[in-house]
Formats: structure tokens, C-alpha cells, sequence
């Protein structure tokens, strides 16, 4: 593990939004949605997950997540992501979303 400087880890834009839409995406290699979320005052942005394990289309509805927002975009297949969604592999290798305990507004930064 290479060590990091806090100014590095303050250039992380890692803030929550709440999904507003979670659609099936057919197109992608492995089993993902793509996710429409609000982040607050810095918008509306799109990303895909591979999250299908664990969560059903209905239950992220409503769910706030935690995304890295200073990426460039990325091309994934035909679909444009605008942001990663962050969780983490479970023993499986399949995703599970790192969680917001409380309700906080959209746009807020993990610090």
C-alpha cells in the first residue's frame, strides 16, 4: 500500500446522493443498473453498479450512496458514467454499497 498525503485525500470528492432512479442495464458485460442520483448542488449525474446481488431496482430508490464525483466521465459500453458509486466486495466478489448511517443532505462531504 502506497501511503497518501491529506492534501491527496482532500482532492477525493466523495459525496452522498440520493438515487432517484434505478434502471436495469442490459447492455453491460456484467449484471449492473444504471443509477440517476442527486448530489445537491453539484446535480443530477448517471453512473452504472454492479450491484444487482444485493439490491433490487425498487429498494435503491430513495437510498442515499456515497460517490467519487471528480472523476473524469468514463465511456461504459454505450452508457456514460459520471461518477463511482463506492462499496465494497463481499466473499463472493459481489458488491455491497458502503452505507450512510443517517439521513444527510445531498452534496455532503465525507470528511
Amino acid at each position: 500500500m502506497e501511503p497518501i498525503t491529506w492534501n491527496d485525500f482532500e482532492k477525493v470528492e466523495l459525496r452522498v446522493g440520493t438515487i432517484l432512479e434505478a434502471l436495469d442495464y442490459p447492455e453491460a458485460r456484467k449484471p449492473a443498473y444504471k443509477l440517476k442520483v442527486d448530489f445537491g448542488e453539484f446535480g443530477i449525474k448517471w453512473s452504472s453498479a454492479q450491484i444487482t446481488k444485493h439490491y433490487t431496482k425498487e429498494e435503491l430508490c430513495g437510498r442515499q450512496v456515497i460517490g467519487v464525483i471528480n472523476f473524469p466521465n468514463k465511456q461504459i459500453g454505450k452508457f456514460m458514467s459520471e461518477f463511482l458509486v463506492t462499496g465494497f466486495a463481499d466473499e463472493n466478489g459481489d458488491i455491497v454499497l458502503a452505507a450512510i448511517e443517517r439521513w444527510v443532505p445531498n452534496g455532503s462531504k465525507l470528511i
